[in-house]
């Protein structure tokens, strides 16, 4: 995938990724790269307290175009 990505766009990772953790996450983009882009998934919370954010560099080829956010974490 070589969308023009921008910061705040929403992309998909595939079943390829390199962290099988994140493996079907959609991913907000916070940085775009040459070789692909990093972003963040939030991650679920415990107890009524939110969850933190898991930080992912994704390959252009391990990456789907979704759409765009609504809400961005700074």
């Amino acid at each position: 995938m070589k969308e023009n990505l921008k910061k705040g766009d929403v992309v998909q990772l595939g079943p390829n990724v390199i962290n099988p953790v994140f493996q079907y996450c959609f991913m907000v983009v916070t940085d775009i790269k040459s070789w692909g882009c990093q972003g963040y998934v939030q991650s679920l919370g415990k107890d009524g307290n939110t969850g933190g954010l898991a930080y992912y560099r994704a390959k252009h080829d391990e990456m789907q175009y979704v759409g765009k956010s609504v809400w961005f974490v700074d």
